[in-house]
């Protein structure tokens, strides 16, 4: 079945004042996400996922890196970022999972921004305007709080129950009056090695 890509949005939040406290900086979120037609969907329980991964991933992946790339202004300017799907009632979560959980989506978006960790994720299934929730995190440092961020969105009249909606977010900047420090300080108080947390 061929992609069929019903609609796309793109979302810009600015946040100038959190807490009362102007923001030194402000903290700017966006979300970009496209509306699509479930490739599985009516043909009952599909054994194997990749003929339609290969075919619609990258081209989703393309799609809304550049729509986050040209909000932003330029790659590199991305600090935290993310990804999501969900998936209409009809659907499997494996359904959403398929499309943004391969190298084929993803990559087109860590090598537009120069990213280092990984992207977070949702996935889940829900009906139209359900709540999609984009997770944050620094693209290069995985241990920085600053940049742990959620992106709540949702679209009216998606997903239908044979949709499956994708997102990407990212950040230009980290929570206002970030206070809470970094993992990395956590390691330290409790003596683990701060130069390898990944071994905790």
């Amino acid at each position: 079945m061929p992609l069929v890509i019903r609609k796309t949005l793109l979302q810009v939040e600015t946040t100038l004042v959190e807490g009362g406290k102007a923001a030194e900086a402000p903290l700017r979120l966006y979300a970009a996400l496209a509306v699509v037609k479930n490739p599985w969907a009516g043909r009952g329980f599909v054994e194997d996922l990749k003929p339609e991964i290969h075919a619609a991933a990258p081209i989703l992946g393309e799609l809304l890196t550049g729509m986050i790339v040209q909000a932003v202004g330029s790659g590199a300017a991305v600090e935290g970022y993310g990804k999501a799907a969900v998936v209409g009632l009809n659907g499997e979560i494996e359904h959403a999972s398929a499309l943004i959980h391969t190298l084929r989506f993803g990559n087109h978006y860590r090598e537009a921004v120069g990213a280092k960790s990984y992207l977070a994720f949702t996935n889940t299934r829900g009906p139209a305007n359900a709540s999609i929730m984009i997770p944050l995190m620094d693209k290069n440092d995985a241990g920085r709080r600053s940049h742990y961020l959620t992106i709540q969105t949702s679209v009216a009249d998606a997903p239908a129950a044979d949709e499956i909606v994708l997102a990407l977010g990212a950040s230009v900047g980290g929570r206002p009056h970030h206070r809470i420090g970094d993992r990395y300080q956590d390691l330290k108080e409790l003596g683990h090695d701060v130069d390898n947390p990944a071994a905790v």
